[in-house]
């Protein structure tokens, strides 16, 4: 090829002018390319399958959640599990989950269920992430069949799926997160109830949750800082609504007496206890955070004091 006017160099060919084709050494030039992109990808692939994120692996992995969260350090994962299957994880007595549970005929079909927590709060937003302290959803039994996972303590069982004759036996039994069963002394955290189907009424009440027998109402409030006893009747409660001061730390006694059946709710503290129509029921919390709390009913919607935590 000559040179062209100007002293200008000789052009450089970079494909063959009748089909295009790159030349030999532009070919394989590309083809190492290509090869060490597939490496390096290779490469990155594995390191995430051994190392996971954050260099631990985990059976679950919410998305949105960390890998610190998804690991579910709460408490000491045992071997047993609560007989169908899921593994239990021990915590401490003190400031474990509690349950308790009771069933009242329904007007209309059935029994109305609930559960009153203590420890313990319902999270359906995150179901399948981590075990994270004192809070998941419950599982219902029958006769040790399982019925329904709840997420609340309110619950309608219907009389068509309850057997004729009886007694039967329902159980309520609390669960982390990653549905591994909250447990106290290698025991799943509990609450069982004896259903008389016949006759539409529950019979007897345990709970697990708690080890010694709970003592009696005045034995109760005798292990309080302070004592406040409410009576409702006729819609009307006495005394009247007020303001009760109380310092943080302090244990507080409600003791409530209902002529109607009822749930005392203490807002803020999210405890609740089922009001028997007619007898003297008492819910002890401690005071361990300030502020003005409402403590009402929820059937009858009364209010029948205010907390006021310095």
């Amino acid at each position: 090829m000559t040179g062209q006017p100007g002293g200008d160099r000789p052009e450089r060919r970079t494909s063959c002018e009748a089909c295009g084709t790159p030349p030999a050494g532009a070919r394989r030039t590309r083809r190492v390319g290509r090869a060490a992109a597939l490496l390096a990808l290779a490469l990155l692939l594995a390191g995430g399958a051994a190392t996971g994120c954050g260099g631990r692996a985990t059976t679950h992995h919410k998305p949105g959640t960390t890998h610190e969260q998804a690991s579910g350090k709460v408490g000491t994962l045992l071997t047993a599990d609560d007989g169908t299957g899921h593994r239990l994880r021990e915590v401490p007595a003190e400031g474990a989950p509690e349950v308790r549970l009771a069933a009242r005929p329904d007007s209309e079909d059935g029994w109305n269920l609930q559960l009153t927590v203590a420890n313990f709060h319902f999270t359906p937003d995150s179901t399948g992430g981590a075990a994270l302290p004192g809070a998941g959803h419950a599982h219902l039994e029958l006769d040790g069949r399982k019925l329904a996972r709840l997420y609340g303590p309110w619950f309608h069982l219907p009389a068509a799926q309850v057997p004729e004759g009886g007694p039967h036996t329902l159980t309520v039994r609390l669960y982390a997160d990653d549905h591994t069963a909250w447990a106290v002394a290698g025991k799943p955290v509990e609450a069982t109830l004896q259903l008389a189907a016949a006759s539409g009424q529950s019979t007897h009440t345990h709970s697990s949750a708690t080890p010694s027998p709970t003592p009696p109402a005045a034995s109760q409030a005798s292990e309080a800082d302070r004592t406040v006893t409410v009576t409702v009747r006729d819609g009307k409660v006495s005394p009247a609504p007020g303001r009760v001061e109380v310092t943080r730390g302090e244990r507080v006694a409600l003791r409530v007496t209902s002529d109607r059946a009822d749930t005392l709710h203490v807002h803020g503290f999210d405890k609740e206890l089922a009001l028997p129509a007619g007898q003297e029921a008492t819910l002890i919390l401690t005071a361990d955070r300030t502020g003005l709390f409402e403590v009402e009913t929820h059937g009858s919607g009364l209010v029948l004091t205010q907390l006021l935590v310095r």
